[in-house]
């Protein structure tokens, strides 16, 4: 088995591509830390290694996200967890579906057709280029012209983030909803 890895904006997180499909139905699932791991052989296997603070599964990668230490010394161990579990033929979840997914949104009723664009919008060009740099960002909430997002992955504590909110997301949002007028991190 061959892994490849890719390097992220985020410095803290690593991007490793198994060649094979991470997630079957479920588009992505995030584990903040060992305990929200049990759901998951493979985020428990990666979370016993010193250093790894975030695990984040995506349909074809595994963002892994470390506090200190060198990734020059980290890799082999994570490379190593991926190719053991990938080998124990265990299954990647135990089918929960993702933590944040339609879980918590906000948002006005008659908001409603506002809120669908923003979800389209979201799915069909902002994930598929921010899953590209190991990470994720889904809706969570809309009010008063403001539009919630959750950022996940390698996402989660990028120093580019802001700008990708910014310069990016916001200007796309406000391209075809005229109504959108900010959009920030939850």
């Amino acid at each position: 088995m061959f892994i490849q890895t890719e390097a992220t904006p985020n410095p803290a997180t690593l991007k490793f591509l198994p060649g094979r499909a991470v997630l079957g139905e479920v588009d992505a699932i995030e584990f903040r830390d060992r305990a929200e791991s049990e759901g998951s052989p493979l985020a428990a296997r990666l979370f016993e290694i010193d250093g790894v603070t975030g695990v984040f599964l995506g349909s074809d990668f595994i963002s892994v996200t470390k506090a200190d230490g060198e990734w020059q010394h980290l890799k082999p161990a994570i490379l190593g967890a991926i190719m053991e579990h990938y080998l124990s033929g265990e299954e990647m979840t135990d089918g929960a579906p993702d933590q944040y997914d339609g879980v918590n949104e906000f948002f006005a009723p008659e908001d409603e057709e506002t809120v669908k664009t923003i979800k389209e919008l979201l799915d069909t060009r902002v994930r598929p280029a921010v899953a590209q740099d190991g990470g994720d960002i889904t809706f969570q909430g809309y009010r008063d012209g403001v539009v919630f997002l959750h950022m996940r992955g390698a996402c989660s504590g990028c120093p580019s983030s802001t700008a990708t909110l910014r310069h990016g997301i916001e200007n796309l949002l406000r391209h075809f909803i005229p109504e959108v007028q900010e959009v920030r991190p939850i």
